[in-house]
């Protein structure tokens, strides 16, 4: 199965772009705007083809009011051949945030399964420092431009039990060594962004959930400078009542700022035989999407950094992007066309403060 890296860096970016007609301007309004409606900064990912639909720059100005670039700002697509960097696509987007007036987030500066070949073959002697240099070219290009970074990005191990074997800890001394370094480098480099650990299926998976604590908290103790914390919440709609929201409030027991970095929830077996009805996936979907938005506008105001969804429309997904998909995946806010979801009204109708 193709992961996400492969298939974002196979997809011409025409193919990233929606297939309909953006809603009526009166059926548009009569949704009300996401951004308007919640008492934080709601987020989508992007990418630099959506940049020329305008159904689809039009859905984000009305609606949110920070965007993560889901490919440009990661080490695969500014990396040349040769070491170099390359900023062309990710301060395109810099500039789009600039003119819609939302914020910017960095995603991401070391991810485990991004080994640059050009990092893979330099000596010994020279990795500490180019890890450092690029850390630090990269933070200090969109300083006071950029609200967070996803500083480290997925370092627990898939099923939970310890943590990523890669080239990051291998050569930095360890699960320690890597995380604090990139940590500390983005910080001299930028003093007032917040600096983010990410992960993924923390709420689907109680082990791996409880690993990233112990690790968040090792981390702290030994003064790491993580002053946000990352849960991607690629949802399991199977999974039972209760599980997300227990795993919220374990995070908020950190005090620090919480990022839903990545939402999405599949209406998919996941590759299993499944019977369910679409109307009993929907309902699923709406329950445990309920359930996060709740559970994050439960957080004090001063925890709750942002609210992301990973892209717009189901055919902005990368969920979409695999060979096989059927084409009837609704993992996302908005349809191909731009319509309202059921998972939308359920995200809207949990995040009203007056509700």
């Amino acid at each position: 199965m193709l992961n996400r890296r492969q298939i974002l860096a196979a997809t011409p970016a025409v193919a990233l772009m929606g297939c309909g007609r953006a809603p009526a301007v009166a059926e548009r309004w009569s949704l009300g705007s996401l951004k308007a409606a919640a008492p934080f900064p709601v987020g989508v990912a992007g990418m630099t083809g959506q940049l020329r639909d305008p159904a689809w720059v039009d859905l984000v100005s009305t609606h949110f009011s920070q965007l993560t670039p889901e490919w440009e700002m990661k080490m695969e697509r500014l990396v040349r051949d040769d070491g170099t960097l390359d900023f062309e696509a990710s301060d395109r987007l810099a500039a789009f945030c600039d003119q819609q007036r939302i914020r910017l987030f960095g995603h991401t500066l070391i991810w485990y399964a991004q080994e640059h070949p050009w990092f893979q073959g330099l000596p010994e002697e020279r990795f500490a420092a180019e890890h450092d240099r690029y850390v630090r070219t990269v933070v200090e290009r969109y300083r006071r431009r950029i609200v967070g970074w996803d500083v480290v990005n997925e370092p627990v191990a898939e099923d939970g039990n310890g943590y990523r074997d890669c080239l990051w800890s291998r050569r930095l001394g360890g699960i320690d060594g890597y995380i604090r370094r990139a940590f500390d480098v983005a910080r001299e480099a930028d003093g007032e962004a917040a600096l983010f650990l990410n992960d993924y299926n923390l709420e689907n998976n109680p082990t791996k959930g409880a690993s990233y604590l112990r690790l968040v908290e090792r981390l702290l103790a030994a003064g790491t400078p993580i002053t946000g914390l990352g849960t991607q919440s690629h949802l399991d709609i199977t999974i039972p009542e209760g599980r997300i929201s227990g795993f919220m409030h374990e995070l908020a027991g950190f005090g620090l700022p919480i990022h839903v970095s990545e939402l999405d929830a599949s209406l998919g077996g996941g590759g299993r035989m499944d019977l369910r009805s679409r109307e009993t996936r929907l309902s699923q979907q709406r329950d445990r999407v309920v359930e996060l938005a709740e559970a994050f506008m439960a957080l004090p105001p001063a925890q709750r950094f942002a609210f992301t969804v990973w892209g717009m429309r189901a055919t902005d997904s990368w969920l979409r992007r695999d060979a096989r998909d059927d084409g009837k995946d609704s993992p996302l806010l908005f349809d191909a066309t731009g319509r309202p979801n059921p998972m939308f009204q359920a995200v809207a109708g949990a995040i009203r403060p007056d509700r």
